[in-house]
C-alpha cells in the first residue's frame, strides 16, 4: 500500500471512529446540509455517450447463449453469431448450451457444445478431475448476500469463483465476437469501437446487475475507465424493442392463425410455429436478419396510450412487463413490473419445494430464478419421475458415477419434450443409454425394464428398443406444474387495473415454442388480447439487445422495483417522531434514522430523471464519505430501522484532492434511477471540481 493509500485509510478510519451526530444512521463521517427531496427531470438532454461502430449483444441465457450485432451505419442489419460446432438432433443450434468446462488446475478449456461435447467423452475416472458446469447463472439471484467471493459448484463438488466463471464465459463471447467482426472489415478490429450489450432478467435486482458488470471488467470486454461503453439490458425490454419492427410474415397470432401468417385458420396451435420453424431453417445459412428502419405493420396499429405485455418465457425464468406507446416517436413507457407480493409467495413456495428436492438428493441448492416457471420446471419434473421409477439413491449415484451418461438421458429428454403437443396421439420414445441400463442392473441386481413393471407407473413402458415409451399425458404432466405456475401468475397481472385493456400479449423465449404453453396462454386469455408470437421466438431477445444497444434511449419511463434511500437526521418534532430516536447534540434535538427517499417503490421514473442530494464532510480534512443506501419493497418508509428495510449498498465519495478553504464544504451528488443500473455522480460545490461518486451493491 502506498504512502498516499495508508494516509486515506487514516482519515476514513478516524471518520468511523468520530461519527458525526447521526450516530445510528449507520453513516459516520457524513452530515446530510438538506434533508429535503430534490429531483431534476431533463428527459430532453440525455448525454448519447461515445459512438461506437459496432453494437455487439449478448444473451447470457440460463440453457442458451448467444451473440449478435449490428454495424452502426447500417442499423438495418442485425448478424447472428455464426453456427456453433456440434448440436443436438432436433434442436436448434443457433445459440450454445450455457456450458463451461474448467481443466484441473482450473483454467478456462472450452464452453457451450464443445464444453459439453469434451467432457462427455472424458473416462469416468478422468472426468472426476474437471470442473463441468452447467445453468449458473440463476446464481446471482438466489444468493441472499451476493458478493465478488460467491462460490459456485462444478459437477464434481468442487468450488469455484462465481466471478471466474462468468468473466471465462464473457471473454469466450468476446473472442468470438471479435474474430469474426474481424473476418467480416478484413482486418484486426478493435475493442474500443464496440458498445457490448448485456442481456439480464428484469427479477434481478441491483447486486446481481453489479456482478455482471463487474465480470465483464475482469473478463475485458469492458475497462472501468470507459463503463459507458457496455450496457445491462433487460431482457423483456429488448423483446419489446425488437417485437415493434415486427412484419406481418415475421410473426404468428395465435388469435387468427391466418394464411398470411404461414398456417390456415383450420390448423392446430403448434402448426404456425412448425411452420415458421421450418422457414428459419431453410433461410439458416443467412445469418443476417433485416429490420425494417419504420415500425412493422403491427405496430402502426397501436394508438397513443396503447398497453402491451411481454411474456418472456426463458429456460430458468418467466419475466412480465407491462409497456404503453408514448407517440409520436413510439418511445414506450413501463406500466407494471410483475414482482408483486403474490408472485413472490409462489416464488418463495416453489423454492422451499426445490430446496427439499436438492437436499434430499445431496444437491447444491438450486433456485430458478422467479421460481421454475421456465423450461428448467420440466427438467425437473422428468428427473423426479426417473426417481420414482428407479430410486432417488441410484439417480444420485448415476448422476455421480456416469456424470457423461446423464448429460446424454437429458439431452435426449430435451429432443423429445418438444414434440409435445396438446393434440398429440402418438408416445414419445427416450433414448436410454447403454450405461445407464448396465449401471442398474448392477446397482439392483434387476433389469430397468423389471423396476418399470414394478413402480406402479402405468404411463411410461419400456420398448425392446431400450427406450422409455412415455405417452402423450404422462409428457404433458411433466408441463403442468409449470404451466400452471406461468397461468397462475398472467392471471394475477391481468386483474390489476393497470393492466387493462390490453391490446397484444407478444409470447417470447425458448419456452414459448410450446404448443401446450401457447394452448394454455390462449385459454387463459379468452380473446380479451391478441397473442403474438415472432418466428425464430429464441433469438427475439438477442436482437432486440441490438436495437436497444443502437439506441439505449428508447425505453423513456420504468418503474422502481424498490424504494432506495438514506438515513438522515431530521429535527426532532414532538408527537411526531418516536422518543427512542431522540438524540441531543450541542443543545439541538434531533430524530436519528429518518430514512430520506430518493425514489419509492413502483414509482415512474423518467430516463436521465436526476435525485440530488448534498452532503458535508465530518472533517475539514476528510477524504472519504462513505453513505449506506437502504431500500424496502414498501413505496413508504419512515425510518431505516424499520421491518423490511435493510441496507443495500454504498454510496462513496471520494474528495480527495478536492480539498477548499471555505468554512464548510458542500458535495452536491446526483444519482440517475430512470436506467436500467443505477448511476452517482457528485461534485464539489465550492471548487467546481468532480468527485469521484460509486455506488456499490455487491456485500462485502
Amino acid at each position: 500500500m502506498t504512502e498516499k493509500e495508508t494516509a486515506t485509510e487514516k482519515i476514513l478510519t478516524d471518520a468511523m471512529a468520530n461519527p458525526s451526530p447521526a450516530k445510528s444512521m449507520g453513516d459516520p463521517g457524513i452530515t446530510p446540509l438538506s434533508p429535503s427531496h430534490t429531483q431534476q427531470t431533463d428527459t430532453d438532454q440525455v448525454p448519447s455517450g461515445p459512438s461506437f461502430v459496432v453494437v455487439v449483444a449478448i444473451d447470457f441465457g440460463t440453457t442458451s447463449s448467444g451473440y449478435a450485432y449490428a454495424f452502426a451505419k447500417e442499423p438495418e442489419c442485425i448478424h447472428t453469431m455464426r453456427r456453433w460446432e456440434g448440436g443436438d438432433p432436433g434442436v436448434s443450434n443457433q445459440k450454445t448450451p450455457t456450458t463451461i468446462l474448467l481443466t484441473p488446475d482450473r483454467k478456462f478449456h472450452s464452453f457451450g457444445y464443445a464444453a459439453r461435447d469434451f467432457y462427455h467423452d472424458l473416462d469416468p475416472s478422468e472426468s472426476k478431475h474437471w470442473l463441468y458446469l452447467e445453468k449458473f447463472k440463476m446464481k446471482l439471484h438466489t444468493t441472499a448476500n451476493l458478493s465478488i467471493d460467491t462460490d459456485l459448484h462444478a459437477a464434481n463438488g468442487k468450488r469455484v469463483k462465481a466471478l471466474d466463471i462468468f468473466a471465462y464465459a464473457l471473454a469466450f463471447f468476446k473472442e468470438q465476437a471479435l474474430k469474426e467482426l474481424s473476418d467480416q472489415t478484413g482486418g484486426e478490429f478493435d475493442n474500443n469501437d464496440v458498445r457490448w450489450v448485456i442481456t439480464v432478467p428484469a427479477i434481478w435486482k441491483m447486486p446481481a446487475k453489479q456482478f455482471m458488470r463487474e465480470a465483464a471488467y475482469k473478463s475485458g470486454l469492458v475497462s472501468r475507465e470507459s463503463p459507458e461503453q457496455l450496457i445491462i439490458a433487460l431482457e423483456p425490454e429488448a423483446a419489446s424493442i425488437y417485437c415493434r419492427k415486427l412484419r406481418l410474415h415475421q410473426m404468428v397470432d395465435l388469435g387468427t392463425l391466418t394464411t398470411q401468417n404461414g398456417c390456415s385458420p383450420t390448423d392446430n396451435v403448434g402448426s404456425g410455429m412448425t411452420q415458421a420453424k421450418e422457414l428459419v431453417r431453410r433461410n439458416r445459412q443467412s445469418r443476417t436478419f433485416l429490420v425494417e428502419n419504420v415500425v412493422g405493420e403491427l405496430w402502426a396499429e397501436l394508438e397513443e396510450g396503447d398497453r402491451y405485455v411481454v411474456v418472456d418465457c426463458g429456460g430458468g425464468t418467466v419475466d412480465l412487463t407491462v409497456h404503453q406507446i408514448r407517440l409520436p416517436e413510439g418511445h414506450l413507457k413501463e406500466l407494471y413490473k410483475a414482482s408483486g407480493k403474490r408472485a413472490q409467495r409462489a416464488i418463495i413456495y416453489l423454492c422451499f419445494m426445490q430446496l427439499c428436492f436438492d437436499l434430499i438428493h445431496n444437491h447444491d441448492p438450486f433456485f430458478p430464478p422467479g421460481g421454475p416457471y421456465g423450461s428448467l420446471g420440466i427438467d425437473y419434473e422428468f428427473e423426479k419421475l426417473l426417481c420414482k421409477i428407479f430410486g432417488q439413491d441410484f439417480i444420485d449415484q448415476f448422476k455421480i458415477k456416469r456424470p457423461a451418461a446423464w448429460v446424454d438421458l437429458m439431452i435426449a429428454f430435451e429432443s423429445r419434450k418438444r414434440a409435445a403437443a396438446p393434440d398429440r396421439t402418438n408416445p414419445l420414445n427416450i433414448n436410454l443409454p447403454f450405461s445407464f441400463i448396465d449401471y442398474y442392473k448392477k446397482f439392483r441386481g434387476h433389469s430397468v425394464e423389471h423396476a418399470l413393471r414394478k413402480s406402479n407407473v402405468d404411463f411410461v413402458k419400456w420398448s425392446s428398443q431400450g427406450m422409455l415409451r412415455m405417452s402423450p399425458e404422462a409428457m404433458n404432466s411433466l408441463f403442468k406444474p409449470t404451466i400452471d405456475h406461468i397461468i397462475q401468475h398472467l392471471t394475477e397481472l391481468f386483474e390489476k387495473p393497470e393492466v387493462s385493456d390490453i391490446k397484444f400479449l407478444f409470447l417470447v423465449g425458448g419456452f414459448a415454442e410450446s404448443p401446450l404453453l401457447q394452448q394454455a396462454v390462449q385459454d387463459m386469455l379468452q380473446g380479451r388480447s391478441r397473442i403474438i408470437i415472432p418466428h425464430d421466438v429464441g433469438l427475439t431477445i438477442l436482437k432486440g439487445a441490438v436495437l436497444f444497444g443502437l439506441d439505449p434511449s428508447i425505453i423513456k419511463v420504468r418503474r422502481s422495483p424498490l424504494t432506495y434511500g438514506v438515513g438522515v437526521l431530521n429535527r426532532f418534532v414532538e408527537g411526531k417522531h418516536p422518543p427512542e430516536k431522540l438524540l441531543v447534540k450541542d443543545g439541538t434535538r434531533w430524530c436519528t434514522d429518518v430514512f430520506d427517499t430518493f425514489i419509492a417503490a413502483d414509482q415512474s421514473v423518467a430516463l436521465g430523471e436526476m435525485v440530488k442530494r448534498s452532503y458535508t464532510p465530518a472533517k475539514p480534512a476528510q477524504q472519504v464519505i462513505v453513505i449506506h443506501v437502504y431500500c424496502s419493497e414498501k413505496e413508504k418508509a419512515g425510518f431505516i430501522s424499520e421491518p423490511g428495510v435493510r441496507k443495500c449498498g454504498t454510496l462513496r465519495l471520494d474528495v480527495s484532492g478536492t480539498e477548499s478553504t471555505a468554512p464548510r464544504r458542500e458535495i452536491q451528488t446526483h444519482m440517475q434511477f430512470g436506467d436500467t443500473e443505477i448511476r452517482a455522480m457528485a461534485v464539489d460545490v465550492s471548487t467546481g471540481r468532480t468527485v469521484k461518486a460509486s455506488i456499490d451493491f455487491l456485500s462485502h
